[in-house]
């Protein structure tokens, strides 16, 4: 749970992407459109995070926790709405049409996630809710770790990474380590077990594999300018060695960590440098004072 005194609040940031090149981060297609599978991925996923927390809000006791709960929910619409944008106005100027891949998400968050899962009525039941709590906290880890690793990866500046989609998601990442705490907290107020935890996370590590090797393959094919197509392994390998991706021991090893039964997300990141950065974001500073994020064209 975070500090008594601390409220966590949504920033309604806005994003100009007409100057964003498709390869966002300079001669660097496997970096680019690995990252790339986030902004498919978070449109459906975390509007799925708010429709399971518009319903767990009734039922959490504690007021504070709960107060937590809504600032997450808010903040998740936030990123869903900002990623949206990202696929109407990005994908679509560069003549990529996502629908093919996004269709596939739809349907594991409304058909296998949803309400009904696979045909079963159970979406309405405590036990069916607790699950999808579940599979939220063991990804919120994941988002958690990586917008740490994005707060800090140099590599990324010494890359001249596109300053928008940077913001991007650094602002997410930021917003990421400011409620990790959240997901994991009402999963065990919900009465969440370590055996379920551990189920979550591993049908999580399944999930993320296929989607992003998947994803991957998609979105590198609709790049006219990629280049021969180098493969899951060796294009992480490649971004990694730049440090424009995460280490994939070391994401395992973030993975790894979720297993312990002492395991908390508390000691994951810091909510300081967090802060820090949303304080200077372009995106977050601009929504603070009722504009938009516009690039210094100069």
């Amino acid at each position: 749970m975070t500090a008594p005194d601390y409220f966590i609040k949504a920033r309604h940031v806005r994003f100009d992407w007409k100057d964003t090149p498709i390869q966002w981060i300079p001669g660097d297609p496997s970096s680019t459109h690995i990252i790339n599978i986030l902004n498919l991925l978070f449109p459906a996923g975390e509007l799925w995070f708010c429709r399971v927390y518009n319903k767990a809000l009734p039922l959490i006791a504690d007021a504070k926790l709960r107060a937590d709960a809504e600032g997450f929910l808010r903040q998740e619409a936030v990123h869903s709405r900002s990623h949206g944008g990202v696929l109407t106005h990005y994908y679509k100027d560069h003549g990529i049409d996502t629908q093919p891949f996004t269709k596939r998400l739809d349907w594991l968050f409304s058909k296998v996630l949803g309400e009904q899962p696979l045909g079963l009525k159970i979406g309405h039941t405590r036990f069916w809710l607790r699950q999808q709590l579940g599979i939220i906290a063991a990804l919120e880890h994941f988002f958690g770790y990586l917008g740490n690793w994005v707060l800090n990866a140099k590599g990324l500046d010494a890359a001249q990474a596109d300053p928008v989609m940077l913001d991007l998601l650094r602002w997410h990442g930021a917003e990421e380590v400011e409620h990790r705490t959240v997901a994991f907290d009402i999963f065990r107020h919900m009465g969440g077990t370590y055996l379920e935890r551990c189920f979550h996370m591993l049908t999580t590590i399944l999930l993320l594999l296929y989607f992003l090797m998947t994803g991957f393959r998609f979105m590198y094919k609709r790049d006219p300018d990629a280049g021969r197509f180098p493969g899951f392994i060796r294009g992480w390998w490649h971004g990694s060695r730049r440090n424009c991706l995460p280490s994939f021991w070391k994401m395992l090893g973030a993975a790894l960590r979720y297993f312990r039964p002492s395991y908390t997300p508390h000691h994951e990141g810091s909510t300081e440098q967090a802060l820090a950065y949303l304080e200077t974001s372009p995106a977050a500073q601009a929504a603070a004072h009722g504009g938009n994020w516009v690039r210094d064209r100069a």
